[in-house]
């Protein structure tokens, strides 16, 4: 494979392709709440100042503090609030002050919360399966780190300045990167980062994320983790959420996508880069993974545009 990356962390955050769409910093004062329905795109948000109250579809309220981090992959239909959030159908609307400046509550109400707040998007082909293997809801507390990569995309976004898309790009693989590192193995659920976290499987997936078109087995994944094959398929299942040769037939698939993609391959390098020994029996497996042939594939992504810039502050 061209260019491998062996840290799966950082292979998974390259491909996903993460691009910034919105950032801003939001100030509340008195009884606010924002809303938000049917948005599925990742939202981050790092807590400068002041309490409030975050609730996911599906899941408890999150009460956020100063020094605060939270990052939702994938989020649908969410609220965030004040402690004591206004009475149903009292006005929502946020007031922008500035360029990518929001004001939220009463006007006149003393600042209680300061917080920056992002969204962005995963321009991988495979975004589905590699938000898959991440957490839900990454919540971790006293991240300067985070908030200090937070206000850079702030100003980036804000700015006028040469490179800024590419800056921006990197900015968000590094905050992505560093929310992931900060979750507590054990807080997270099956998934990749319980696999990294576990000192036996975390050799069999940099084995995976190194070179998935080298020759990869159970019994040879089993050896790497030095563990009997039995014992590392029930815990690499157990722990990343799929069997072994699943996880690495889908690596091989997004890995493929990207390199499709490129353009710069042909169908039989890309075979064999992702394990294949022909173009034939890849094109045979790409099909019933992805559903087209890896020509079509390639050609509809080319012809549409695989990638999509969305660049605002007010909305």
């Amino acid at each position: 494979m061209p260019d491998p990356i062996s840290d799966p962390l950082a292979s998974v955050v390259a491909l996903l392709k993460p691009e910034p769409s919105i950032s801003k910093l939001v100030s509340g004062g008195g009884p606010w709440l924002v809303e938000r329905r049917t948005m599925r795109s990742p939202f981050y948000c790092a807590m400068v100042e002041g309490t409030c109250l975050l609730t996911i579809r599906g899941r408890s309220p999150l009460m956020l503090e100063a020094g605060d981090f939270v990052l939702v992959p994938e989020v649908f239909d969410f609220t965030m609030s004040s402690i004591d959030p206004p009475p149903r159908g009292a006005p929502r609307l946020p007031l922008e002050t500035g360029p990518g400046i929001f004001r939220l509550g009463e006007p006149d109400a003393p600042i209680e919360v300061r917080c920056l707040v992002g969204h962005c998007t995963f321009a991988s082909p495979d975004r589905d399966l590699l938000v898959s293997l991440l957490p839900q809801v990454i919540h971790v507390r006293a991240q300067d780190r985070l908030i200090t990569l937070m206000r850079m995309i702030q100003e980036e976004t804000q700015s006028d300045r040469e490179a800024r898309d590419i800056v921006l790009r990197r900015l968000l693989e590094l905050l992505l990167v560093e929310a992931l590192r900060s979750v507590e193995s054990t807080m997270a659920e099956p998934g990749l980062l319980r696999g990294l976290a576990d000192p036996h499987l975390v050799l069999a997936l940099r084995r995976i994320h190194a070179d998935p078109g080298a020759r990869l087995s159970v019994a040879g994944l089993a050896d790497a983790a030095a563990m009997s094959r039995s014992t590392f398929f029930d815990r690499f299942r157990r722990e990343v959420g799929t069997a072994p040769m699943e996880y690495v037939a889908a690596w091989r698939m997004a890995v493929a996508k990207e390199l499709l993609l490129r353009g710069n391959l042909a169908i039989a390098e890309v075979a064999q880069s992702v394990g294949y020994g022909s173009a034939s029996a890849f094109s045979m497996a790409f099909s019933r993974h992805v559903g087209t042939s890896p020509g079509a594939f390639a050609g509809n992504r080319r012809a549409t545009g695989h990638r999509q810039w969305h660049w605002s502050s007010s909305q």
